[in-house]
């Protein structure tokens, strides 16, 4: 355990560094070329392009730095990054290898006058016990770093959306509501996060909404490029949005666009019980076009009537650009609401008495957070996750 000192100097060190707009990329970089410096072999464990590891790798930072005194969170974050690195073919040693290209990185922005001896130890005792936790987690974890699956159905629902369907080589032990690792054939050792949309089962059959990101170097290849046949690699499941069963409360349920695709999962399996809460689904999209899945959710609501349906989009009809056929509401379904997700959901209320689940973009979540916040909703019946 750290000590109440060791955590504020580390956190505020930390604050005062990133708060400029321009210096947590910096230090990224500067991370990196410290670390492939003074390990060259490290370099050819990661892709070409690292944009998007800097860009998680300080998300990351500022994620544990903010829960170091918050053990029960911050423990199972770092045990996950720890496994999630293994399909770089990263093990324990690689993570106390990097902790002193951390430092070196970190002491060249903090400056002498704040990186002082005190500053340097809190650093030191800080990184031991996340890289141990890193480093544990990868070396004992049973599970392979990532399973092979085939591609059997490639669906390309919009221009930039796709459902994409494969069969594993092996069964994959995820819960629904959990997110996998993937990199596909077309960009390798670029690695993107997606959550399956359906449970996992023995089959080895799972499932993926892929969203073409404006800019992404490998959202855009999954939508356009697969094929029938293409081999990708899944590694182990992350994060943990669930439904607690044991609180006896009903649940609200918000997704946007592809975000569907975990609460998607988790209604699925409920199915499958003879007794759940009731749950409340808002769907949203930009445009009625986003609405995507919504004669499946609509078959699933009428044979549970525990499940209702909510579509919500922001504009009232399609873009000017969009050239298929306009998308119909399934007779009966509640009627579409318009807005910005979050602030139709809190017309409602608070829905303080729910648990509550948020999927989306980052900027969809951030949003939803504030709306439910400024009508009093308790901020710790609301689970997201971290990135």
């Amino acid at each position: 355990m750290l000590d109440a000192r060791t955590i504020s100097l580390v956190r505020t060190g930390f604050k005062s560094v990133v708060a400029s707009p321009d210096v947590p990329a910096r230090l990224s970089r500067s991370f990196y070329a410290h670390l492939f410096a003074e390990y060259p072999d490290f370099r050819s464990l990661f892709p070409a392009s690292m944009d998007s590891l800097r860009e998680h790798f300080v998300l990351a930072l500022g994620y544990v730095f903010e829960h170091l005194d918050d053990t029960d969170r911050v423990e199972p974050f770092l045990e996950q990054l720890g496994r999630d690195h293994r399909k770089h073919g990263i093990s324990g040693a690689h993570f106390r290898a990097g902790s002193s290209a951390l430092i070196s990185a970190f002491r060249t922005f903090a400056g002498t006058e704040m990186w002082t001896d005190e500053v340097e130890t809190a650093w030191h005792d800080a990184l031991t016990v996340v890289s141990n936790a890193m480093a544990a987690a990868a070396d004992n974890d049973e599970l392979p770093p990532y399973w092979s699956a085939t591609v059997v159905e490639h669906q390309r629902l919009l221009d930039d959306l796709a459902v994409v369907r494969l069969k594993t080589d092996g069964e994959i032990p995820y819960f629904p509501g959990q997110y996998v690792s993937v990199q596909i054939p077309q960009r390798p050792k670029l690695w993107r996060y997606l959550s399956p949309a359906i449970p996992s089962n023995p089959y080895g059959e799972i499932e993926f909404h892929v969203r073409r990101v404006s800019g992404g170097w490998v959202s855009p290849a999954m939508v356009t490029e697969t094929r029938v046949g293409d081999r990708w690699s899944i590694s182990p499941p992350l994060g943990g949005m669930y439904v607690d069963r044991a609180i006896h409360e009903d649940v609200l349920m918000i997704a946007g666009g592809t975000g569907l695709a975990p609460l998607r999962a988790q209604v699925m399996e409920m199915a499958q019980r003879s007794n759940n809460p009731r749950v409340h689904l808002f769907v949203s999209g930009t445009y009625p076009c986003d609405l995507y899945d919504l004669d499946t959710l609509w078959q699933l609501s009428l044979s549970n009537p525990w499940l209702t349906v909510v579509p919500v989009t922001e504009e009232l009809e399609d873009p000017w650009w969009y050239s298929g056929p306009a998308r119909e509401l399934p007779w009966g379904m509640h009627h579409r609401l318009h807005g910005a997700v979050g602030k139709v959901v809190t017309r409602f209320g608070s829905w303080a008495d729910r648990q509550i689940q948020i999927c989306g973009s980052p900027s969809m979540v951030r949003t939803t957070l504030y709306a439910l916040r400024k009508v009093g909703t308790p901020m710790e019946h609301i689970q997201h996750d971290p990135f």
